[in-house]
């Protein structure tokens, strides 16, 4: 449960799967976007999770896949968010720059790009066995969405 330590090339695909649309979102956040206000708590909350989760996602080689069984329905169910998390990333690019855009929901899942990520490293924690990695989704998952949920009301 505690994992070993090791890289991971899983998590490092899930990290360029996650940094690689943030990184292109930098140049193009929406036009209506302010950060001025988020609760400093979870912003707290947010960047120690996230230091957590990038570190746990890469130095555990319980992530890499070793062989097919039914616990590996755990990977591909995370795999899974991190397609639909890009497919969100692809709808925003695709459209108007805006707030209401960038936090729309999807198949009813609110905040997609804030929730899909981080039930992903969840479940990925979990087919790990990874308490580290689990402990860490909980955290940013408490930061990240709880900002998120904050904006929409915001422009609402």
């Amino acid at each position: 449960m505690l994992g070993h330590l090791g890289f991971s090339y899983i998590g490092l695909i899930y990290l360029l799967m996650l940094f690689i649309p943030n990184i292109i979102w930098s140049k193009n956040q929406p036009i209506d976007y302010d950060n001025t206000q988020e609760n400093k708590i979870l912003l707290l909350l947010e960047r120690v999770g996230q230091v957590c989760c990038t570190c746990s996602v890469l130095i555990f080689s319980d992530f890499n896949i070793v062989s097919f069984s039914s616990w590996s329905l755990w990977l591909i169910s995370s795999f899974l968010l991190m397609i639909f998390y890009e497919i969100c990333w692809i709808r925003y690019f695709m459209n108007e720059h805006t707030e209401e855009n960038f936090y729309r929901s999807f198949c009813r899942i609110p905040v997609p790009l804030a929730s899909l990520p981080v039930m992903a490293f969840l479940l990925l924690g979990i087919y790990g066995k990874v308490i580290w990695l689990i402990a860490s989704a909980i955290i940013i998952g408490i930061g990240h969405i709880g900002i998120h949920i904050q904006h929409v009301k915001a422009i609402k």
